[in-house]
């Protein structure tokens, strides 16, 4: 049951930052006609922003393991950006009204700002 919770809180902290970077960054839209249509698309871009995370993320970092230390971490905003801009390229595959205009600044910022805001989200909300 915590898994579940857990789990739930980390879509939801993930919806909320997605929500918040269609509003705040230029280039980031979400191109809905109702508030309902808009939460279902938001929660299907977090999952696929999570799938991607779960399954690239590892492989990423163990082949890049040199870059990551060379540039002292500082790839990783790189590769953040890179997928998000893939999320948002999957998004658009499957018809979703969701949609990122370029690397930078649009997807940097973007991935920036979802990761600072569900670290946040993930710490208030997650408590035992």
């Amino acid at each position: 049951m915590d898994f579940l919770k857990g789990l739930l809180i980390r879509l939801g902290s993930t919806v909320v930052a997605f929500w918040l970077a269609t509003l705040l960054i230029p280039g980031i839209s979400l191109d809905t006609g109702s508030a309902g249509e808009a939460i279902v698309t938001l929660v299907l871009v977090s999952v696929i922003f999570g799938v991607v995370n779960a399954v690239l993320q590892p492989i990423i970092k163990t082949v890049g393991c040199g870059f990551y230390l060379l540039t002292l971490g500082l790839i990783a905003l790189v590769v953040n950006g890179l997928l998000f801009l893939l999320t948002s390229w999957i998004a658009g595959q499957a018809d979703l009204p969701f949609h990122v205009d370029g690397f930078w600044p649009e997807a940097v910022l973007g991935a920036l700002l979802v990761g600072i805001v569900t670290w946040i989200l993930g710490a208030v909300l997650d408590r035992d």
